[in-house]
């Protein structure tokens, strides 16, 4: 694989591009997946506007609205990597209220958010109609490899080195469950559009 130095300002263009030859029938459901030091939420946010213009009902959510209960999360410790790789996300929820909603045939209507895990509550928010051909933005941390059915995936890509100097000391438990993420996923070699971002000051797109 070969990586090409681009702009965030071009890596912007480049996903709307992509989103702009998808039909008008129907909606487009991407996942900009990545661990929190790659920042997805960042470009998911800067691609709302650009995406508004182009004529595209644009809506995020966050994967982390649809975290599981702590009584479900810590069920076997607080810092166990592989419950937090498997059991964390409420896939099913997240199926239910958001992508499924937005496939060929959905309602449209999609619920933003689910669960507060700050609160450990229910968020209560209402749902909210995506008009036909809008945009769905998704961001979140291993999205792939899980049976959702998006229609354009990008992955920000970085190091283990450069992971662990970015992941607050914390949260370095959870180093392990991205390590197992790369090897079991692949995201480089499964996302639509893979973008290296060790240094986010000088994103590479992944190419061949």
């Amino acid at each position: 694989m070969r990586a090409r130095a681009i702009s965030f300002e071009r890596l912007v263009d480049e996903v709307c591009d992509r989103v702009a030859v998808a039909p008008r029938e129907g909606w487009v459901r991407v996942a900009v997946d990545g661990a929190p030091a790659a920042a997805p939420g960042a470009l998911a946010d800067a691609l709302l506007d650009p995406l508004r213009v182009r004529g595209r009902d644009a809506v995020r959510v966050s994967a982390n609205g649809f975290l599981r209960p702590a009584s479900l999360r810590f069920e076997f410790g607080r810092e166990d990597p592989d419950v937090f790789y498997d059991e964390w996300l409420d896939i099913g929820g997240l199926e239910r209220e958001v992508l499924g909603p937005l496939a060929p045939g959905g309602s449209g209507k999609i619920l933003p958010s689910l669960w507060d895990s700050t609160t450990d509550r229910a968020t209560r928010e209402r749902y909210r109609s995506v008009a036909e051909g809008g945009v769905l933005l998704l961001d979140g941390a291993m999205l792939l490899g899980r049976g959702f059915a998006f229609d354009l995936t990008v992955h920000l890509s970085m190091s283990a080195a450069a992971l662990a100097r970015r992941t607050p000391e914390a949260e370095k438990w959870t180093l392990p469950a991205y390590e197992r993420y790369e090897n079991e996923a692949d995201p480089m070699r499964t996302a639509d559009l893979a973008v290296k971002v060790d240094d986010p000051r000088h994103p590479a797109l992944i190419t061949g």
